[in-house]
C-alpha cells in the first residue's frame, strides 16, 4: 500500500496509507527510498487482527478517521536522495579491526567479520565475468538501488567468496532482480529467507557439498555464496532489521547455505535434474532462488516399497509442515513447496518405477485437508475463501467441488509447482520439506554460462534462459 501511495504522490495524486503502529517506521523508510518525503501515513493504533470488533470500531471512529483526514491535508514532498560513495571511492582506511567496526556501524555487514572489498580484490572478481562492471542488472526495491556487476563483486568479496564464484553470484542477482521474484517483499513479517539451488557441472567444478551435511556450514562454496545473497539483500535492496527498519520479519530465520543437487545420484536413478525441471537442458549450469518460510523436521522413512516412503512424506511433510500455508497461498495464487530427498529414499522410489512427476501427482492428490481448517488457520492474515478463488479463476475446481465446509481440498495448489531435489547423505533415509511463501520469492532460475569450456577458471558470464 505504501508503494502505491508513493507512486500516486509522485503523479500528483493525494493519497493516504493506513498502517498499523508496528509498520509506521518501515512505511516511512520505504516511501523515502521511493522518493517521497513525509508521505501521509494514517496510523491504526495497535494490531487490528487481535482487536475485538468493538475495539476495532472504536479505534476506527476515534483515531483512524482523524489520522486519515490529517494525512489528506498534509502535503508530501520529494525526498532528498542521500549521497552515496561512487563505485571506486575509498570509503575508509584503517586496520582490519577498524574496518570491521566502520562497516558494522554503517549497517553494511551481517554482524560477522567481512573481507575488506579493496579495489584489487574486486578487480580479481571482475576477471571472471565478461560483463562490464557498470552494467545495471536491475533496480531493486525497497530502497530503489541499482544492482550492478560491480556491486555484485564487492559483496562477493565481503562474503568471503572465491573470485571463481563470480558467474554464480551474477546469476543469483539476475534471479532476484526479476520482478516476479518480488525482492521488495523479503522484509515481510514471515521473515522468509532466499534459498539458492545449484545444478550442473558447476556443482563439482566449484566444489559444492551435495552429500552428508549438504546444508551445513563448512564448505566454502555453499556457505560463502549463501552468505553473499543475504549481504547483497542488505546492502543493495536495503533489507535491514532495525535500526534499518526495512525488514519487518517478526522472528525471521537464517540458513545461508546453498543447496546443491546430487547429479550423480540423479543419473543413476534415471530421473531428470531440478535444473531440467525448471526448463533447462541437461548439463547446463543453473541457479534457482526461491523463498523459504520454514523447514520441516527431518522425515525418516522406511520400507522396500515406494508407497511406504511416500505415505510418511505425505503425512510428516505434507500435512504437518505444509498445510498451514495453503490458505494464504491460495489467496495469493502461488505456492512452490520443495521436497528434498536423500539419494537412498529417491532410489527406492525410482526402482519402484516412480518419476518425479508421479511423486508430485501423488502428493497433490493425497495430501488434503478439510477446507474449513485451512481457511481458519489463516484468519490472522486473510479472510480468504477457496470457492471465491475458484470463481475468480485463481484456483482449480478441486478446491470447490461442493460448498461443504468439511470437504477435503488439496494442500498443494498445483502438482507441477512442487519441487523435488535429490541431495544429502546417501547413507541415511531422511527427507525434508521447505515451505515457500506464496507469491513472495517464487522460484526464479538463471543459466550460468562459462565463456570457456572446462573448469570455471577463466572469464565467465551469466545470462537468463
Amino acid at each position: 500500500m505504501v508503494r502505491a501511495s508513493a507512486v500516486a504522490e509522485k503523479a500528483g495524486v493525494t493519497s493516504v496509507s493506513i498502517v498499523a503502529s508496528g509498520f509506521m517506521r518501515q512505511g516511512g523508510a520505504v516511501a523515502k527510498a521511493l522518493g517521497v518525503e513525509n508521505l501521509a501515513l494514517a496510523e491504526y493504533p495497535g494490531l487490528p487482527m487481535i482487536d475485538s470488533k468493538e475495539e476495532l470500531r472504536r479505534k476506527v471512529e476515534d483515531v483512524l478517521v482523524g489520522n486519515v483526514v490529517r494525512g489528506l491535508t498534509m502535503p508530501a514532498r520529494d525526498a532528498v536522495k542521500p549521497v552515496e560513495p561512487g563505485p571506486k571511492d575509498t570509503v575508509f582506511r584503517g586496520t582490519l579491526e577498524e574496518v570491521q567496526e566502520f562497516f558494522y556501524d554503517n549497517l553494511w555487514t551481517d554482524g560477522l567479520p567481512i573481507m575488506p572489498p579493496t579495489l584489487d580484490r574486486v578487480a580479481e572478481f571482475l576477471r571472471f565475468t565478461g560483463r562490464s562492471p557498470d552494467e545495471v542488472i536491475g533496480v531493486l526495491l525497497p530502497e530503489n538501488r541499482e544492482a550492478t556487476v560491480w556491486n555484485v563483486a564487492v559483496n562477493g568479496v565481503m562474503a568471503g567468496c572465491r573470485p571463481q564464484y563470480m558467474p554464480v553470484l551474477v546469476a543469483i542477482v539476475e534471479a532476484i532482480a526479476e520482478p516476479e521474484f518480488r525482492i521488495e517483499d523479503a522484509g515481510s513479517t514471515p521473515g522468509w529467507e532466499p534459498l539458492v539451488i545449484v545444478n550442473g557441472p558447476i556443482v563439482k567444478e566449484l566444489d559444492f557439498n551435495y552429500g552428508s551435511g549438504a546444508m551445513r556450514v563448512g564448505r566454502q562454496a555453499n556457505t560463502s555464496i549463501g552468505r553473499f545473497l543475504r549481504l547483497y539483500m542488505r546492502n543493495v535492496p536495503g533489507l535491514r532489521i532495525p535500526p534499518g527498519a526495512t525488514d519487518k520479519g517478526t522472528f525471521a530465520q537464517s540458513f545461508n547455505v546453498v543447496l546443491a543437487e546430487n547429479e550423480d545420484a540423479i543419473a543413476e536413478l534415471g530421473w531428470q535434474t531440478f535444473g531440467v525441471d525448471r526448463g533447462f537442458k541437461a548439463g547446463e549450469n543453473v541457479v534457482t532462488v526461491q523463498s523459504v518460510i520454514s523447514i520441516s523436521p527431518p522425515a525418516y522413512t522406511g520400507g522396500e516399497k515406494p508407497i511406504d516412503h511416500l505415505a510418511t512424506l505425505a503425512e510428516l511433510i505434507g500435512h504437518r509442515s505444509m498445510a498451514y500455508k495453503t490458505g494464504s497461498a491460495a489467496h495469493f495464487g502461488r505456492f512452490h513447496p520443495l521436497f528434498v530427498l536423500s539419494p537412498s529414499v529417491a532410489g527406492v522410489l525410482a526402482r519402484g518405477g516412480w518419476t518425479k512427476d508421479d511423486i508430485r501427482r501423488y502428493l497433490y492428490e493425497t495430501v488434503r485437508e478439510p477446507a474449513t481448517i485451512l481457511e481458519t488457520i489463516q484468519r490472522g492474515l486473510t479472510s480468504h475463501r477457496f470457492c471465491a478463488a475458484v470463481e475468480q479463476g485463481i484456483l482449480s475446481k478441486d478446491f470447490c467441488l461442493s460448498t461443504d465446509p468439511n470437504r477435503l481440498v488439496p494442500v498443494f495448489l498445483r502438482p507441477d509447482w512442487i519441487g523435488v531435489v535429490v541431495s544429502g547423505d546417501p547413507g541415511r533415509n531422511q527427507c525434508k520439506g521447505y515451505v515457500q511463501n506464496h507469491k513472495q520469492g517464487v522460484p526464479v532460475s538463471k543459466r550460468v554460462e562459462p565463456r570457456s569450456r572446462g573448469r570455471l577458471a577463466g572469464q565467465c558470464q551469466a545470462s537468463s534462459r
